[in-house]
């Protein structure tokens, strides 16, 4: 507790966020879900600070996308790429800051895309068009926090059918994903089994990459600010959430104590410390501790984690500016190139240096273990 709260007073996620202005002072070359990361990062962050740089940071960029009528520049709702919805949480936040229309036109056109995304057979969203009949983890993400944020802002009758519908997603992927014997979520699954990955029994992918459960942990504890106290299903997505940080601290590595690119092969050849995951998987045990979720046995677990975050990701640069290393660059399923989701496929896709999916997990975990002590 002690070493955690001398990190916590070092402020890294306003020296992160300040970093990630001066280096990438622009995010507007595509309408991309990692930008939305970063930006609710700044949110935090404009949060604990009440520093304006990072509201504007946040509007300047957003306001490059959505025009006067509410209509979002290189967004289509006929991809049906559930990734596209994540930014609309940088939307509804400014629209809950400035109350400006725009904003909440913006936010019911990607509210739209979800009334008519195609979904498997029990109604869970497909990860996008071109991967039919698939649930993913990621996409808990992107969209489920999303949609339960909305629904506070619209009237009870279509609100109470949207927290159902979010609270479907979230079971529906736990169910299906996660396996009895670790407790770990596998990162996708295919209703038909039609895939070349898919266990032909379970319809699962064959490992448990560290990302696609960071998006999923932190889908779930956020989804919890927005459903209702008294829902019906509230504890059962309370359940899914610590039984996941329940499997994840499991494999957290003794030694580094943060966790590998495939989570439960620690050690093995190739296979390596990996920042995204790490960072989403702090957010969500500092923001679990911190709402009352988790208990205070759990601080020793983020303790490890966030000092093996900064001692083993984080730089200074010769500027001031703060670098995090690690970062596997991208990792999915299926496609062309085909990715099978084997060991072999994950621990062969890039690492990269600063980026934003695990830049902006880093400002989030920041954010949430520094008002462990504010």
């Amino acid at each position: 507790m002690k070493r955690l709260k001398e990190l916590a007073k070092k402020n890294y996620s306003a020296k992160m966020a300040n970093s990630v202005i001066a280096k990438f002072p622009e995010l507007t070359d595509k309408w991309q879900y990692d930008y939305g990361v970063v930006f609710k990062g700044m949110e935090y962050v404009y949060e604990n600070t009440g520093n304006e740089k990072y509201f504007e940071y946040i509007k300047r960029n957003i306001d490059f996308f959505v025009n006067d009528d509410g209509t979002i520049k290189k967004y289509s709702k006929e991809e049906y790429n559930i990734d596209h919805i994540n930014n609309g949480k940088a939307i509804l936040f400014l629209f809950r800051k400035t109350s400006e229309e725009k904003y909440k036109k913006a936010a019911q056109i990607l509210r739209d895309q979800l009334r008519t995304h195609p979904r498997t057979t029990e109604g869970g969203f497909w990860h996008k068009k071109i991967y039919p009949h698939q649930m993913w983890l990621d996409g808990i993400y992107m969209a489920s926090p999303f949609y339960a944020e909305y629904a506070t802002l619209i009237g009870q009758d279509e609100a109470d059918e949207i927290y159902d519908d979010v609270a479907k997603q979230v079971i529906l992927c736990a169910k299906h994903t996660r396996d009895p014997v670790t407790g770990l979520h596998f990162h996708g699954w295919d209703e038909r089994r039609e895939q070349r990955w898919a266990n032909k029994i379970t319809g699962c992918s064959p490992n448990f990459w560290g990302r696609a459960m960071g998006w999923f942990a932190m889908a779930a504890v956020d989804v919890l600010d927005f459903l209702p106290q008294d829902h019906q299903s509230r504890e059962t997505i309370l359940a899914i959430f610590k039984q996941l940080i329940d499997a994840l601290v499991k494999y957290q590595d003794p030694e580094t104590g943060v966790w590998y690119q495939v989570i439960n092969h620690i050690g093995r050849n190739g296979n390596y410390p990996e920042a995204s995951a790490s960072c989403m998987f702090a957010y969500a045990i500092a923001k679990g501790i911190e709402k009352g979720y988790l208990d205070c046995s759990y601080i020793e677990f983020l303790e490890r984690a966030y000092e093996g975050i900064i001692y083993r990701f984080v730089e200074e640069d010769e500027d001031g500016l703060l670098n995090l290393n690690g970062v596997c660059m991208v990792a999915g399923l299926g496609g062309n190139p085909y990715r099978d989701g084997s060991y072999e496929y994950y621990i062969s896709e890039p690492i990269k240096t600063n980026d934003l999916k695990g830049v902006g997990a880093f400002i989030k975990a920041s954010a949430w273990v520094e008002r462990l002590f504010m």
